[in-house]
């Protein structure tokens, strides 16, 4: 194993093995999307998806991975609420630590650097769909949508949903 991947596998593996809950590492500590927004990020995420003809739920989780804002489209499927929060939880808990701000990208990390073991948290995927809300370089929220056949297009949606209010995230006190 190379030296680099070594070192990933077990940064990686000292995240991903430990029980309980994945804590952010995040220098904005505090920080909160306001509700008007995270629920509009929501709100369009799952427009947009619907407008394309797929039915999907969207979740906003604050900085430590607790939803703020959890919307079923009209005829998303049950399981698309879970899929909508594990998305949005990887992308908040794990985006700062492996310098991502969409779960495509810790896809492709976990890849490359346990090829066939994946060994995640019951709250993690490796499943694109969740996108970061982001102020400055920094991840203070993070929006999943979950229920469109095929990850990327959870992820356009979850982009369009964090492009609509980005322009409006308050700047830290």
């Amino acid at each position: 194993m190379h030296r680099s991947t070594l070192s990933m596998f077990i940064a990686l593996s000292g995240t991903l093995f430990c029980s309980g809950v994945t804590f952010a590492q995040v220098p904005m500590g505090g920080y909160a999307v306001p509700l008007n927004l995270a629920n509009e990020a929501a709100a369009e995420a799952v427009r947009v998806c619907e407008e394309m003809g797929y039915n999907v739920s969207a979740t906003v989780v604050d900085v430590d991975g607790v939803p703020k804002v959890v919307l079923r489209g009209d005829r998303a499927t049950v399981h698309t609420r879970d899929s909508s929060f594990a998305k949005a939880y990887t992308v908040v808990t794990m985006g700062p630590i492996f310098h991502f701000d969409a779960t495509s990208k810790f896809a492709e990390t976990v890849a490359k650097a346990l090829p066939g073991q994946l060994f995640l948290n019951s709250n993690m995927t490796t499943v694109g769909g969740g996108y970061a809300f982001k102020v400055g370089n920094d991840i203070v929220g993070g929006l999943g949508v979950g229920g469109a056949p095929g990850s990327e297009k959870d992820e356009a949606c979850a982009r369009a949903g964090i492009d609509k209010v980005r322009d409006r995230l308050p700047k830290p006190p």
